[in-house]
C-alpha cells in the first residue's frame, strides 16, 4: 500500500525519454565515462562536457527557423491546469461508443492525451492549413496568462482560441507555420504505436519544408512515401503559369521495420519448386534494395549468415557493393536454420538470397504512390451537400481518399485513427464507412478547435455556430445513413456510429489549478465547504473522475465510468479496478464497501478533506482498509495503491 498524492502532471516526455536513454545506454556510459553516471543517475551536462559540447556547436544538416527552439520546448512541456470535460448532451451513444470527438486547441489536446494514448494510435491523418497566405494558423503562447490582454490584441477570440492569419507579407511567414506544425507533429509522435503511421495532406506551398521537419522528427529512414492525387479536374484557365491539379499526402512510420502499412491481396501463386521439406515458390530477395540499402545506411543490418556449404554469406548487392539485410539477425538466422532460404550463386561467387514461400495463401502487393483510384475535392463537396444541402467547407477531402489511406495505414480491424485537424469530419465518416463494409471495429478520435462560423454563411443561418457543430452533426447524420444503407449486413448491429464529446477546459481539481496559486476563485454558493476546498466552481463528479482517468497510462477516455452501489452516492469505478471515492466523510462502511468491491481494487483514490484534521482517523482508516482487503483477497496478498486529492 502506497500513500501519496495524485500526480498534478499528466505526462512528462522529458522524463520518459531520459528513462529510455538510461535504460539503453546507462551501463555503457558508466564504463566509458565514469564521471557521467553519479549514484546511478546520468548527469547530462557532464555527458555533454565529455563530448566537448559538440551537440551545441557542431554544424549539421537541418532545417532551422526563428522559433524552432521554442517549438521544441513547447512539445516537451507538460500541460498544467487543464483537462478534458465530457459534454454528454453533444455526445451520441456515450455509454457504449469507443469513438471520441474533442473540442479544443489541438496542441493542448495532444498533450492531454499523451498518458491515455501513449503508443496506442495506429494511424494519424491530418489536413492542416497549407500556408497559402490567407490561412488561419495557431499562435501558441502559453506563457501569456492574461486572456483579456490577448483578446484585446486580437490574438484570440472570446473563447480563448488562438488563431491569426499568416500573411505572406509577414517577415516570419514560413517560420510561423513551421513553429505551429513542429510542436504538434513532435507531440503527436508520442501517441503513435510502434507500427504506427502518419499521413499529412499538403500542397506545393510547404511540402519541401514539411518533409524536412518530418525527417528530423521521424528520421528520414522511416519515410514511407509521398502520395500524389489529382485534387481537381478542369478549370484554372485564368492561371498565369501552369495549372496545379494535384496535391500530396506524405507518409512516415514510427518504425519502418515493423511492417507498418498493409498491402493489396492478390491471387495465390503456385508452389512450383520443391526441396526436402516439400513444395515452395521463390519469394522476395532478403537483401534490402532501393533507398537506404547500403551497409553505410544500416550498418547493424550487415552481418553474415551461413550459406549452403557453411560459408559466410553477406548481403552483397548486384553491383558488388556491400548492402544490408531486410530482416534482423535473429529472424533471418531462424529462417536459414529452418531451410527456408534459397541461395542463388552469382558469377563472382557471391549469393542472392531469397525467401522460400511454402504457403498457398494469396500473396500481397504494395500500394502505389499515384492515387489514381480516389476522387477529387469536388467529390468531397458533393458528399457534404448530400448531408447539408450546401457545402460548409471549401475544398473538403473526398471520402475515397480517406478510405484508401485507412486501408493502407490500418493493418488491424481494431486500430485507432486520429485526426487533429478534423474539420468537416471526413476521417470519422470514412472510418464508419469501412467498418460497415468489412465488419471492422476501427475507432476514431477527432480533434478540432471550435472556430466560429461567419454569420453571413448558410451554415450559420441553419443554426451552426462553430466548425465543431458541423463536424459533429455530419458524423451523426452520416452514421445513421451508413447503418440504414447497410442494414442487410450481418455485422451492422455492431457498427459503432457514436462518439463521446470532450472539451478542453480548466482543471476541476483545485490543487492542480493556477487559480489556487493566484488566489483567483469565484465563490459558488451551491458548493459545500469541502467541495469548495477541493474543486473548482462548475465541477461535476464525472468531470473529476474523467480528469483522474486522463492521468492514467493506457486507459482510453472511452472507458466506462460506473457508480458503485451500496457505498455512497459519490463513489465511482473505471477500468474495473480503479476506485475514485469523492465522499465528503470517511466511514467504516465506506471503507468496507470499497474493500469488498469485485474485482478487488488495484488503486483507490480518496479525498484528503474527508479526514479533516484528524490524523489518527486517516491512519486507522488505512489500517482498516488493509485488513479488509486482505480478508477479501484470501490467502494471496494482493498489491493495491492509495492516492489522495
Amino acid at each position: 500500500m502506497i500513500d501519496n498524492k495524485v500526480s498534478r502532471e499528466i505526462f512528462d516526455p522529458i522524463a520518459v525519454n531520459k528513462a529510455k536513454f538510461a535504460a539503453a545506454f546507462g551501463d555503457g556510459l558508466n564504463e566509458l565515462f565514469p564521471a557521467v553516471v553519479k549514484d546511478g543517475v546520468i548527469d547530462y551536462s557532464a555527458l555533454l562536457a565529455e563530448l566537448g559540447q559538440y551537440a551545441d556547436t557542431e554544424e549539421r544538416f537541418e532545417l532551422n527557423w526563428a522559433g524552432k527552439r521554442e517549438a521544441k520546448r513547447s512539445a516537451n512541456t507538460d500541460i498544467a491546469g487543464r483537462t478534458l470535460k465530457l459534454v454528454p448532451e453533444r455526445s451520441k451513444h456515450a455509454e457504449t461508443t469507443e469513438n471520441l470527438y474533442i473540442e479544443g486547441d489541438n496542441l493542448e489536446v495532444l498533450k492531454l492525451l499523451r498518458s491515455s494514448y501513449y503508443n496506442r494510435i495506429k494511424m494519424i491523418y491530418i489536413d492542416p492549413p497549407y500556408n497559402t497566405g490567407n490561412d488561419f494558423i495557431y499562435k501558441d503562447n502559453f506563457a501569456q496568462s492574461e486572456q483579456a490582454t490577448a483578446i484585446a490584441e486580437g490574438d484570440i477570440g472570446e473563447e480563448g482560441r488562438r488563431l491569426v492569419v499568416n500573411q505572406r507579407s509577414s517577415g516570419r511567414f514560413h517560420s510561423n507555420w513551421l513553429t505551429m506544425m513542429y510542436a504538434r507533429l513532435r507531440t503527436a509522435r508520442d501517441l503513435l504505436s510502434e507500427d504506427g503511421v502518419i499521413f499529412i495532406s499538403i500542397d506545393e506551398n510547404e511540402v519541401s519544408n514539411l518533409r524536412l521537419i518530418l525527417d528530423e522528427i521521424y528520421d528520414g529512414y522511416h519515410f514511407v512515401g509521398q502520395f500524389v492525387w489529382q485534387s481537381k479536374k478542369g478549370g484554372g484557365g485564368d492561371v498565369s503559369n501552369v495549372v496545379i491539379d494535384h496535391q500530396y499526402v506524405i507518409c512516415y512510420a514510427k518504425n519502418i521495420d515493423s511492417e507498418p502499412v498493409s498491402k493489396i491481396p492478390m491471387d495465390a501463386e503456385p508452389l512450383n519448386l520443391t526441396d526436402e521439406k516439400g513444395p515452395y515458390r521463390k519469394g522476395r530477395e532478403l537483401n534490402k534494395w532501393g533507398s537506404n540499402s547500403s551497409r553505410q545506411d544500416r550498418p547493424t543490418m550487415y552481418y553474415p549468415i551461413p550459406g549452403p556449404s557453411g560459408e559466410e554469406v553477406y548481403p552483397i548487392r548486384n553491383d558488388g557493393s556491400e548492402g544490408c539485410w531486410r530482416w534482423g539477425k535473429a529472424k533471418l538466422l531462424e529462417l536459414v536454420a529452418q531451410g527456408d532460404a534459397l541461395f542463388e550463386k552469382r558469377e563472382d561467387g557471391t549469393f542472392i538470397v531469397y525467401e522460400k514461400i511454402r504457403t498457398t495463401d494469396a500473396r500481397l502487393k504494395p500500394y502505389r504512390t499515384w492515387l489514381s483510384e480516389v476522387g477529387t475535392n469536388a467529390e468531397g463537396t458533393e458528399a457534404l451537400k448530400s448531408i447539408f444541402q450546401t457545402s460548409p467547407f471549401d475544398f473538403p477531402k473526398p471520402l475515397s481518399l480517406l478510405e484508401h489511406l485507412i486501408r493502407i495505414g490500418c493493418t488491424s480491424p481494431d486500430d485507432i485513427v486520429l485526426d487533429f485537424f478534423s474539420g468537416s469530419g471526413t476521417t470519422a465518416h470514412a472510418v464508419m464507412n469501412l467498418n460497415a463494409e468489412d465488419g471492422g471495429r476501427r475507432k476514431f478520435i477527432m480533434v478540432q478547435l471550435p472556430e466560429p462560423i461567419a454569420e453571413e454563411s448558410d451554415s450559420f443561418k441553419e443554426g451552426f455556430r462553430t466548425i465543431c457543430d458541423i463536424g459533429q452533426e455530419r458524423i451523426r447524420r452520416a452514421g445513421s445513413r451508413i447503418a440504414e444503407a447497410n442494414g442487410d449486413k450481418e455485422h451492422i448491429g455492431e457498427l459503432d456510429t457514436g462518439f463521446k464529446v470532450f472539451r478542453a477546459a480548466d482543471t476541476n481539481i483545485r490543487w492542480f489549478s493556477e487559480a489556487m496559486r493566484n488566489d483567483i476563485f469565484d465563490i459558488d454558493m451551491t458548493m459545500s465547504d469541502k467541495d469548495m476546498l477541493d474543486f473548482n466552481p462548475g465541477f461535476t463528479d464525472p468531470d473529476v473522475v474523467y480528469e483522474i482517468m486522463l492521468r492514467h497510462r493506457g486507459i482510453p477516455l472511452t472507458t466506462a465510468v460506473e457508480q458503485l452501489q451500496g457505498i455512497g452516492p459519490r463513489t465511482y469505478r473505471f477500468a474495473e479496478t480503479v476506485v475514485v471515492c469523492l465522499e465528503e466523510s470517511m466511514t467504516d462502511a465506506v471503507i468496507d464497501g470499497i474493500a469488498a468491491a469485485e474485482p478487488m481494487p488495484t488503486k483507490i483514490i480518496l479525498r484528503d478533506s474527508a479526514f479533516g484534521e484528524d490524523i489518527s482517523l486517516k491512519e486507522n482508516t488505512m489500517l482498516r482498509l488493509e485488513v479488509q482487503i486482505r480478508r477479501q483477497g484470501g490467502a494471496a496478498k494482493r498489491a493495491y495503491r492509495v492516492e489522495f486529492i
